[in-house]
């Protein structure tokens, strides 16, 4: 008995040799033991030893896979499809001519120009009380005045700004006039790519990249004869208000955060330094700058604007909107920068229609159980606001969001998709020159994105796509829903589903600092919420308020 102990204790020592040497891919039985547990798996030793190759042979594959370049404008072969079963596209309706008002004169306080909506300095502009140079330069200096203390511009695009309001000015002298836009500064969030500038994305890695093309976005405004005066910071890498150079502010609060990720956007329209930008939004990017820093953000349809020479965060849910002083501004913007686009597979030939009905011909709902959990004052300046919708003849249905759905998960769907764009990033090392790496960052979000199953991620748009048929066959019941901006599921509901949203300012907390309720339409009905949101500004002047600080 005695001589068969050590035959026992070799055959176990052979056994855990075994299970830990490691093969020719560099892993061993026991680190897929230890790695299963992660996604919630328990093989046994037989399976594993059924599967010790095959996964060796799938780690060449992906080692043989990262030795190909893939350009930042690849989309992955799978296209999401916002689209439920039977969905029929609008057609064709009424096209929006915006008049430009005559009449509109020099303020004897010049600076308050910085606040004037679009239709007014186009006026200025077209009737030639001021030259696009000119007004190009008024804000130029405002944001060398203002922008230490926002920290809300990345690059002032001064010779490229100057260029094209001097052929604006030279344009519209001899008759050439291209409309509304035209000669109207403005800039974009640091997402989107300008030739012969710095694209930084707001993150340390790529604080000197330079991307040798323009966004598709950035051309169509350029082609309407706007003039762009700033690249506006982003968030590092579309999250939150820090970037790398800095935290981007509220004007109504300097000691609050902007919010973001299209910090720059909300600040610097907000503060007057540009009369709009145009942000980004793939969980709240648009949405929650717009309502901190006090300004109106149209979140169109998923697919509506191009997103070519734009950095992606999630292939599938990524969108492109204007942040400006009202939704009239915003609907201006819109219309300027939406359509087809050869260059981006996500993007369709949909018209927008503009909608001129009496705000009490909508069929209106409201998410009651998200607003009666809110007992703040947000809760309390949304009440108010459906007294007013009250007196415009608005009495809404009450609605509740789905809720037997695993949203949870959902969550993995943005970060596998982040974590493929930023693969390079992460597998580098760079990432770890990124200025946030706490638990809640960008950084360590992109580290961890490596951690999900691709089944998983593939259940999940599963669960989506059986999301998008519940959440759809509820809106098209009705032309607007009323919800709070930061309530319930309704941000991440309406993200997944590709539905658009507005965020209206309406109020102050008790630090006087802006709330806003949100308006949420039916797949390409911009329309809808864009003409309700109006005659809501027609009957309030929270649109028409501006930080203290920055009025001289």
């Amino acid at each position: 008995m005695k001589k068969i102990y050590p035959l026992i204790l070799l055959f176990i020592i052979s056994l855990i040799f075994i299970g830990c040497r490691k093969n020719e891919y560099g892993f061993t039985k026991k680190d897929i033991q230890s790695g299963q547990k992660l996604i919630g798996l328990n093989f046994k030793n037989p399976e594993i030893e059924t599967m010790y190759g095959y996964l060796g042979r799938n780690k060449a594959g992906y080692d043989s896979l990262r030795k190909f370049q893939t350009t930042n404008e690849t989309f992955p072969a799978m296209m999401f499809d916002p689209h439920p079963y039977g969905f029929v596209f609008p057609e064709k309706g009424e096209i929006p001519n915006y008049s430009i008002p005559e009449g509109i004169e020099l303020p004897e306080n010049f600076q308050e120009i910085a606040f004037y909506t679009i239709p007014q300095l186009a006026s200025l502009i077209k009737y030639k009380k001021i030259s696009s140079e000119d007004l190009t330069k008024f804000f130029i200096s405002r944001i060398k005045k203002y922008d230490g203390k926002l920290e809300s511009v990345i690059t002032i695009t001064e010779d490229l700004a100057l260029s094209q309001a001097r052929k604006a000015d030279l344009e519209i002298a001899e008759g050439n006039y291209k409309g509304i836009l035209h000669g109207i500064p403005y800039g974009v969030k640091d997402l989107m790519a300008v030739e012969g500038y710095l694209t930084t994305w707001g993150a340390a890695p790529y604080q000197d990249q330079e991307i040798a093309y323009t966004a598709s976005v950035v051309k169509k405004l350029e082609d309407e004869g706007a003039v762009l005066v700033a690249k506006l910071v982003s968030g590092s890498l579309a999250r939150g208000d820090v970037w790398f150079g800095g935290k981007t502010k509220n004007p109504w609060d300097l000691s609050q955060g902007a919010s973001g990720s299209s910090a720059g956007s909300g600040s610097a329209t907000s503060a007057g330094l540009v009369p709009f930008a145009l942000g980004t939004e793939t969980l709240g990017s648009i949405t929650s700058p717009a309502t901190r820093n006090g300004v109106t953000g149209l979140r169109p349809t998923y697919g509506r604007v191009s997103r070519y020479g734009v950095m992606s965060l999630s292939w599938s849910m990524d969108k492109i909107g204007p942040l400006a002083r009202n939704a009239e501004d915003c609907e201006i913007i819109f219309s300027a920068i939406l359509g087809k686009d050869p260059k981006d597979p996500s993007t369709n030939d949909v018209p927008f229609n503009y909608v001129s009905r009496s705000p009490k011909e909508f069929k209106v709902a409201l998410l009651k159980d998200d607003l009666d959990s809110d007992t703040t004052i947000t809760g309390d300046n949304l009440r108010a606001s459906l007294q007013i919708f009250k007196e415009m003849g608005i009495e809404p249905d009450s609605i509740s969001l789905p809720k037997e759905f695993p949203y949870a998960s959902f969550d993995i769907i943005l970060r596998s998709e982040a974590g493929a764009f930023f693969d390079e990033l992460v597998r580098s090392g760079n990432v770890d020159l990124m200025v946030e790496q706490s638990e809640g960052s960008r950084a360590n979000s992109l580290r961890q994105s490596r951690f999900i199953p691709a089944v998983e991620y593939l259940q999940a748009n599963r669960q989506r796509r059986q999301l998008i048929e519940e959440v759809n066959k509820l809106f098209k019941e009705y032309d607007v829903i009323i919800a709070p901006s930061y309530r319930s599921r309704q941000l991440l509901i309406t993200n997944l589903t590709g539905h658009p949203v507005i965020s209206v300012p309406n109020g102050f907390d008790k630090k006087d600092r802006p709330t806003s309720f949100t308006l949420i339409g039916n797949l390409y009905d911009e329309g809808s919420i864009l003409s309700l949101a109006k005659a809501f500004q027609d009957s309030t002047d929270y649109d028409e308020k501006h930080p203290p600080k920055f009025i001289d």
